[in-house]
């Protein structure tokens, strides 16, 4: 569940191990450059944390970031 925190969209997703996880963030990689939008984002073995903001507009959330996220979302649900 994504979450408004500090200015940002944030959520954290565990995986199985690494490969699932490093293999979701090139998916995510892809998205969010056609979408010219880019996440803030971390990974630790099979965890990745994104936190969504949109720099341009003052680093707030903006509709950019619940689109990206909703995107992120249709993502994992087509793994």
């Amino acid at each position: 569940m994504w979450t408004e925190e500090n200015m940002m969209l944030c959520r954290n997703f565990v995986f199985e191990d690494f490969c699932q996880a490093f293999a979701f963030m090139t998916r995510v990689a892809f998205l969010a450059e056609k979408m010219n939008h880019h996440p803030n984002w971390s990974n630790v073995y099979n965890q990745v944390t994104i936190r969504l903001t949109t720099h341009d507009a003052g680093n707030t959330v903006t509709q950019k970031d619940h689109q990206l996220a909703q995107a992120i979302d249709k993502i994992l649900e087509n793994a």
